[in-house]
């Protein structure tokens, strides 16, 4: 099982999701934000970036983050990113509909661009990986896509090219959702990419 560590800002949302007795058995370390730059990280296999994290602290974090990238570590970015700490961060805010599926004929807009990827064989499948979006990415040309918009627009990629670690970047928000009680999907995300970081394919 890969060794987890989560970086975490304290709020109400996290505390619920990381505290969760489902998910927290997968995490061997809970991180506080404040006590990131001086916590020891190097017994980490997996990184989680969570959604909302205060920026200025996140900004401080990047060159200790992409050290642990460069050691081969695994990064996982949750949610709306618009400050310029990824590999080659490239950024789309989108309005959001957070009521798309009321509509007639409802689509969520959302593609699956890698069906035989290793997380939705065994773990997920895009029903769990479905809920409103609040923009896009535009990734490294060498990214594998796994999910988009129908315009292309990442919504789920994977980067293992642009450091000697593993990025996987999302602009989707379970944390903040499965924490805040809104959102069932999140939670069913969650059931299948927890186990996915401790002992799938990446």
């Amino acid at each position: 099982m890969r060794k987890i560590g989560v970086i975490y800002s304290g709020n109400e949302s996290h505390y619920r999701t990381f505290h969760e007795p489902k998910f927290n058995q997968y995490i061997t370390k809970l991180i506080y934000h404040p006590d990131f730059l001086e916590t020891d990280i190097e017994d980490l296999d997996v990184l989680i970036v969570p959604s909302q994290l205060n920026y200025k602290l996140l900004l401080a974090s990047e060159t200790k983050i992409h050290a642990f990238a460069e050691k081969g570590g695994i990064i996982v970015a949750f949610g709306p990113q618009p400050w310029n700490w990824l590999p080659a961060q490239k950024w789309e805010e989108r309005p959001t509909n957070f009521w798309w599926w009321l509509d007639k004929e409802a689509s969520s807009g959302l593609v699956l661009q890698n069906p035989t990827h290793p997380l939705f064989n065994d773990y997920l499948t895009l029903a769990e990986c479905t809920w409103h979006q609040h923009g896009v990415f535009w990734p490294p040309e060498h990214s594998d896509i796994l999910i988009s918009t129908e315009d292309g627009g990442a919504v789920m990629y994977v980067d293992s090219q642009s450091s000697e670690g593993t990025w996987i970047i999302t602009t989707l928000d379970p944390d903040f959702h499965f924490g805040s009680y809104f959102m069932p999907a999140t939670e069913r995300f969650f059931e299948g990419f927890f186990p996915y970081l401790a002992y799938g394919t990446i």
